[in-house]
């Protein structure tokens, strides 16, 4: 996102007004998004093991209600000042997309779907997130990105439907819905993430959420069996803490640093490595075309990259806080 596209116009900003704003370099950010797209490829994953002891309505809520009380935890000791009036639609956009609705619309196709199966949302997302971003701030990144970013999911779909076997489960529709939410939810939490620090993003958005999530686990708990595993109670905490705290936290501070575009890009590796995880967590098999499809997919986020750079020098990048 750049100063100049940015659509969001005077914002107060919940940060400390004395701490002076800092420019961090781009390999920060390319770091720190890529450690939450490790995060995020361990999800679907986590989830499966999850199931095994909980009810997909109650695994979510769970799943949201200790986010949020580490997240309160964390703002309390913080001393935080609550965000402005103007943040917090965009804050709902976030708990609606990342907190609530990606999560549980996942848990409800990994019902019927295999993990390596549902990684094919996780392919469309990259290139979804980044046309949400240039609808939602005006950022106009260079046609080779566009390129690149396209050959990329296509090479993810490619792969993931091989995978799969060339069909389509009863739980895609809740996989498209997931993509769109979630596109939505990481785009305005990477605009917020310019003007306040990224674990507090993800940190009021979770306590926005809190609510919702205690009257989940009160409604789905009497009515969905739990049997606790040692697995299911892993996933949980996984998802709970990796996935949802400190995998978004890392992951709108690198979108802060290097821009939307930028930073969705790099999730093209995340379906490989959900594969991955998958056949070491899950026993499922993985096509001998990981490999070839690997190194294609590495080729177009340096592509990605390289031509992020570019756009930024063009058109100047946004200065985000100091986290």
């Amino acid at each position: 996102m750049t100063a100049e596209n940015s659509a969001t116009g005077q914002m107060t900003i919940a940060v400390d007004p004395h701490r002076p704003a800092v420019r961090r370099g781009p390999a920060r950010g390319v770091v720190l998004a890529g450690l939450g797209v490790l995060a995020f490829s361990l999800t679907f994953p986590s989830t499966v093991w999850g199931l095994e002891s909980f009810g997909p309505w109650s695994l979510v809520a769970l799943r949201s209600l200790l986010a949020a009380l580490i997240a309160g935890c964390a703002l309390l000791a913080g001393r935080v000042p609550v965000p402005g009036r103007c943040h917090w639609a965009g804050l709902a956009v976030v708990a609606g997309g990342v907190v609530v609705g990606f999560p549980l619309l996942t848990s409800l196709a990994l019902q019927t779907s295999t993990s390596s199966h549902a990684a094919v949302v996780v392919g469309l997302l990259p290139l979804t997130t980044a046309l949400f971003s240039a609808l939602r701030t005006g950022s106009r990144p260079p046609h080779a990105f566009w390129i690149a970013a396209l050959t990329g999911a296509a090479v993810v779909i490619a792969f993931t439907v091989q995978q799969s076997g060339g069909k389509l489960s009863g739980g895609d529709l809740y996989l498209f819905g997931a993509l769109v939410v979630c596109a939505a939810g990481y785009t305005e939490g990477g605009r917020l993430a310019g003007v306040m620090p990224g674990w507090q993003v993800i940190g009021w958005a979770l306590v926005l959420a809190l609510p919702l999530a205690v009257a989940g686990a009160a409604v789905a708990l009497p009515f969905e069996p739990v049997h606790l595993t040692a697995r299911g109670v892993v996933g949980l905490v996984w998802v709970a803490v990796g996935s949802t705290f400190l995998g978004l936290y890392v992951w709108y501070r690198g979108m802060a640093e290097i821009g939307v575009p930028r930073a969705s890009q790099l999730q093209l590796a995340q379906p490989l490595l959900t594969l991955v995880w998958s056949f070491l967590a899950l026993g499922e098999e993985v096509s001998a075309a990981a490999p070839v499809a690997a190194v294609a997919v590495l080729v177009c986020i340096a592509v990605t990259q390289r031509a992020g750079r570019g756009a930024g020098r063009r058109t100047g990048a946004a200065t985000p806080v100091r986290s």
